[in-house]
């Protein structure tokens, strides 16, 4: 399948229902898919008539705390852009698409079985913390092709939803909402919301390690650019330079342990990304200046190569400016 796809096939053996998005590449197959799959389970499938729509459809879900499930397959911008891969949308995912005080939990595959397997993580993370979730992939994940496996979900035992809106037959009354103009009880509702994110920052974050163990730099990628890196690492291994890789699976929460860890004992960082420059911050927060920070991007829908990943490591390797 291909990943928009198989994310879309996820979804809806995760549980997903209800579908609100507009066809727009390189995401265009994912609610083509879903307007032909959701009236065969007795879902309901909404085509918006454009991504602000889509989006103002879920409404509130940040602030009224409803679970939801976004996914985000990037292209190059800024504004209209291109229709290529890029990762420039990193600081809207993890930083905040809005105001206030919230985050999402995000995660960024970067094969299709694992965006298959996350999607379903997704949408019982969603429910259990009543929070947002966002898939984060790009131009190439969404439109290549692999074998992927529908496993069963986690067994994640999710809450019981009071706070839905199913009749107030024999309960009191829920009220849904995101507005408080009594600033203490907007704080209050705030720091609630807070307790969440501390929790998921404490239980859900997720990071592959790759040949790190003897390494004197280190690649840290993600998504599609981390399945360039290992081919790089796997060349420049061959040719007696000691590389690894860190790989953030949850972009939020971040790994920033992982990065305390190794720091102390390392020549060299090498953050790539198909951006000027985004995941690079949340990487030097988590190295703490213990050891340098080098930066490659590529950026509107170019992709880096892996011969310009081994280029530019080597080049690290060297002290070549």
């Amino acid at each position: 399948m291909t990943g928009n796809e198989a994310i879309a096939e996820a979804a809806i053996q995760a549980g997903c229902r209800h579908f609100f998005g507009y066809p727009i590449t390189p995401q265009s197959e994912l609610p083509e898919y879903m307007s032909k799959r959701l009236p065969e389970v007795g879902g309901v499938f909404l085509q918006a008539e454009s991504e602000v729509a889509a989006i103002n459809m879920l409404f509130g879900a940040a602030g009224a705390e409803l679970p939801c499930v976004i996914v985000n397959i990037m292209r190059g911008g800024p504004g209209l852009g291109g229709i290529q891969p890029s990762q420039s949308d990193y600081f809207q995912a993890t930083k905040g698409g809005g105001h206030g005080d919230y985050h999402l939990l995000v995660f960024a595959p970067h094969t299709i079985q694992e965006a298959v397997s996350l999607t379903m993580d997704a949408f019982d993370l969603a429910d259990k913390y009543r929070n947002p979730v966002m898939v984060l992939g790009d131009g190439n994940m969404g439109q290549m092709m692999e074998p992927v496996v529908f496993k069963k979900n986690s067994g994640l035992k999710l809450p019981e939803k009071r706070w839905a809106l199913t009749g107030a037959k024999g309960r009191p009354v829920n009220l849904i909402k995101s507005l408080y103009l009594d600033p203490q009880a907007l704080e209050k509702h705030n720091l609630e919301i807070n307790r969440k994110i501390q929790e998921m920052i404490a239980n859900e974050v997720r990071v592959e390690t790759y040949s790190v163990e003897d390494a004197e730099i280190v690649i840290v990628a993600y998504g599609t650019v981390a399945r360039i890196a290992k081919t790089a690492i796997r060349v420049l291994r061959e040719r007696g330079f000691k590389v690894g890789m860190i790989r953030p699976i949850t972009v939020f929460p971040f790994p920033y342990s992982t990065f305390e860890e190794i720091s102390g004992d390392l020549r060299k960082f090498l953050v790539v990304e198909m951006s000027l420059g985004q995941m690079v911050e949340d990487v030097k927060l988590g190295v703490c200046g213990k050891a340098p920070v080098e930066f490659y991007g590529r950026t509107g829908g170019v992709v880096p190569t892996y011969d310009e990943i081994v280029t530019e490591t080597e080049r690290l390797f060297k002290g070549v400016p």
